[in-house]
């Protein structure tokens, strides 16, 4: 729902988003696609829309150019959720649920986890001393 919403806002606000209208039209140029009757109205997500091929892109770019600013990565950490972590059985025990029943708690949940590691490692400096660091969802 939240994200069938953030879908419809761009569609209705392109203008004020400023997002690439011609763009499709040049590549249906360049595949030779001049049938009009196959071409649709096609919307360009912008970098902002988390998930989005644009939104990937930048934050690849991003993570590059911290590389070039700070230089090789020494730790390349992957957080992962476990449906059977206390916070989410003690939630869905509590309401005879499975955590597939409630996607949002185990979401919010993963959140928290993961802002509590970040500030572990950045603040905390378990791993000592953080000179840059880039976070994916």
């Amino acid at each position: 729902m939240v994200e069938s919403g953030r879908l419809t806002y761009v569609r209705m606000h392109k203008k004020q988003l400023r997002c690439e209208m011609h763009k499709g039209l040049h590549d249906a140029l360049l595949r030779d696609e001049t049938n009009a009757s196959t071409q649709r109205k096609r919307i360009i997500l912008p970098s902002s829309f988390t998930g989005s091929a644009r939104y990937i892109i930048q934050n690849y770019q991003d993570a590059k150019a911290l590389c070039k600013w700070a230089g090789y990565p020494d730790l390349f950490i992957t957080f992962t959720c476990n449906p059977k972590w206390p916070e989410i059985m003690r939630f869905i025990e509590a309401r005879g649920l499975r955590a597939e029943d409630r996607p949002d708690i185990v979401s919010r949940i993963f959140k928290m986890n993961l802002d509590a590691l970040i500030i572990d490692v950045r603040k905390n400096t378990i791993f000592g001393n953080v000179k840059a660091g880039v976070t994916f969802f």
